[in-house]
């Protein structure tokens, strides 16, 4: 009967150890929390902020690109190597007017995926913004073949100037 009851158990702990199931009392949330978790929930940030933006609420648009950016800057500790992390970590620093910061992360995502095409729409941007329209015009060039709304929206800013 014992024999019983211990394979019970040992087939119990087995389970639980391949399905992640845990029997201890309490947990460091931040352990469980994935990269993409943080991502996620970036990118629902982001998209808040645009429209925030778009209504011409900047300053609540503002606080919510920051808040994008720490859930962001958790998901680079894991993935240092992944374009659309990198992409986004550039867009929020952009955003909340970090722009030197901005720059280095939207090349180190070139460096990745020379062909990102929210990278290159956003870096274009970027560069508009300071004024390097040469380097904008490149980053368009890249995109022209594409056939996506990045390349239109960074041949609209480029012409706007």
């Amino acid at each position: 009967m014992y024999k019983k009851i211990f394979i019970i158990l040992i087939a119990g702990f087995v389970l639980a150890q391949y399905t992640g199931t845990s029997f201890g009392a309490g947990s460091d949330s931040s352990s469980t929390d994935s990269y993409i978790d943080f991502y996620s929930d970036a990118k629902k940030y982001v998209l808040r902020a645009k429209k925030l933006e778009e209504k011409n609420k900047i300053d609540r648009a503002t606080k919510l690109y920051s808040k994008a950016l720490k859930k962001l800057q958790q998901a680079y500790k894991t993935d240092k190597n992944n374009p659309d992390i990198l992409n986004y970590l550039g867009f929020t620093l952009r955003k909340t007017g970090k722009l030197e910061e901005a720059e280095k992360y939207y090349l180190a995502g070139l460096k990745i995926k020379p062909n990102h095409n929210g990278i290159n729409e956003y870096l274009g941007e970027l560069y508009v913004k300071t004024g390097r329209m040469e380097l904008a015009k490149e980053r368009l060039a890249v995109l022209k073949n594409c056939n996506c709304e990045e390349y239109a929206e960074l041949k609209e800013v480029i012409e706007k100037k």
